[in-house]
């Protein structure tokens, strides 16, 4: 099955993208929603959080409080490098254990830090959502309420778009209100389904930016 590594700064419009591809019957693995299903009451990431951030990223409910987590980790290299050694290891396994249960042509692994988990090696292709940074601003403020400063932070803390572009096989530019979209990421799934289908992904290989 080829899998492909569907990555982007934050606010380019990854979920929208993975949602059209699920809505073409692709398999979507979303590390993100792995992430939050981890930290969920009772389940032991939490608990290991808690124990390396304190109470104060605990809710009165017991559950996480992702503001007061944010607010450390984006700030604190050293603390960022903690909560990542607690859950990159439970996401890639989950990863792995969602893969094993896949029966497709292809599949989607949307994965917001792919270059920054060293996971590229676990993908066949790398599709990137682009859009400049000061409409990944906009929208993140707009969508989350964050101050610029965090979404700075953040991108910040995350590879560079030149770095995520030179490292792409395909680019999806998503600076529009999703104007044809749909219909370019059926074109690139129209090239997937053809990939899936050599014998070696490599001598198929080919690159798309669109």
């Amino acid at each position: 099955m080829l899998k492909i590594g569907l990555t982007g700064g934050i606010g380019c419009g990854k979920s929208t993208v993975a949602k059209i591809f699920e809505s073409l019957s692709v398999p979507v693995i979303d590390a993100d929603q792995i992430a939050h299903a981890l930290v969920a009451i009772g389940q032991p990431a939490l608990a290991q959080i808690e124990v390396a951030f304190g109470s104060i990223v605990i809710n009165p409910d017991g559950s996480l409080n992702r503001k007061a987590l944010r607010d450390i980790v984006f700030f604190d290299a050293e603390k960022k490098y903690t909560l990542d050694a607690i859950m990159h290891p439970l996401v890639y396994q989950t990863i792995t254990n969602q893969l094993e249960s896949l029966i497709a042509p292809y599949c989607i692994l949307a994965i917001p830090l792919l270059f920054e988990t060293e996971m590229t090696d676990f993908v066949d292709r790398i599709l990137v959502i682009d859009c400049p940074e000061g409409m990944q601003i906009e929208r993140v403020c707009r969508r989350d309420g964050l101050s610029v400063q965090m979404v700075e932070a953040i991108i910040a803390n995350q590879v560079s778009r030149s770095f995520r572009i030179a490292h792409a096989n395909d680019i999806i530019d998503n600076c529009a209100a999703e104007d044809g979209l749909a219909e370019r990421l059926k074109k690139l799934h129209n090239s997937y389904l053809s990939l899936s289908a050599c014998r070696d992904n490599r001598v198929c290989e080919q690159h798309n930016h669109l």
